[in-house]
């Protein structure tokens, strides 16, 4: 199908309590609250765009700088789930089915407004149901250990993700396996169909999925599809203080 802009809803899910870096979306980047960055770099391509929170701190912050919030259950496990619960409050508030919904992470300062066009370009493909983005890793470059890679198929479909380089190069160093293949590291945006958005949600979590802590196996492992889309861009999001602290620096160079 062909997806226009104005047909699409990105969605923030944005907490305070993260594990590694408590109240991460209100640190300051430029002056700015990290959650602002990324609404208004959403807001530069898309119409709809809206933070999904649970907390009144990050509601009051976007509301501040003029964005749309929606309050969500501090119960959901994962972002994915506090997505659909604010789409369904959004969509019986303003009755407007999207086309897609894109699950845009809240820790994305330097997101990329190439990642959104390559997301709504994947459902040209009528098959497409849930769309992502892998990172083409350089030649020579070292594969980092706490990644996500993954692996397509000639269709440009997943065929699997790990937090493990895969895939193995048998009879090769470890350190020289980019020399050898193109890999490529995930990027955790995600596009999905209304109909996938909730039938993701209404699946119980799989096995691999717990054995990796990755949602999108459960996907897979259901017999779901999620097309892939290839960027040499990388955005560098915000985990830890130190990607933080890089972060800041990029924007003193770069400006932004």
């Amino acid at each position: 199908m062909i997806v226009k802009k104005s047909n699409v809803l990105g969605i923030i899910p944005a907490r305070f309590n993260s594990s590694r870096l408590e109240g991460k979306p209100l640190e300051l980047i430029a002056g700015k609250p990290m959650i602002q960055h990324v609404y208004q770099r959403a807001k530069e391509i898309l119409e709809h765009v809206i933070v999904a929170t649970d907390d009144q701190r990050i509601a009051t912050c976007v509301k501040s700088f003029g964005g749309e919030v929606q309050m969500t259950s501090q119960d959901h496990e994962n972002g994915t789930n506090r997505c659909l619960e604010a789409y369904n409050s959004w969509q019986n508030k303003n009755n407007f089915t999207p086309q897609i919904i894109i699950n845009i992470q809240g820790d994305e300062p330097l997101l990329k407004k190439n990642h959104i066009e390559q997301l709504i370009s994947c459902f040209k493909d009528n098959e497409t149901t849930i769309a992502t983005l892998g990172l083409e890793i350089e030649k020579g470059s070292a594969l980092e250990s706490g990644k996500v890679y993954l692996v397509k198929d000639s269709l440009d479909f997943a065929m699997y993700f790990s937090r493990h380089p895969i895939p193995f190069l048998r009879d090769i160093a470890q350190n020289k396996w980019t020399n050898h293949h193109t890999y490529l590291q995930h990027i955790g945006l995600y596009a999905f169909t209304v109909n996938a958005l909730t039938k993701f949600c209404t699946l119980d979590s799989s096995e691999i999925e717990k054995l990796e802590k990755l949602e999108q196996l459960r996907w897979l492992e259901n017999g779901g599809k999620i097309k892939v889309a290839i960027t040499k861009e990388f955005s560098q999001p915000v985990d830890t203080i130190d990607d933080l602290n890089k972060v800041r620096e990029l924007f003193k160079l770069k400006g932004n």
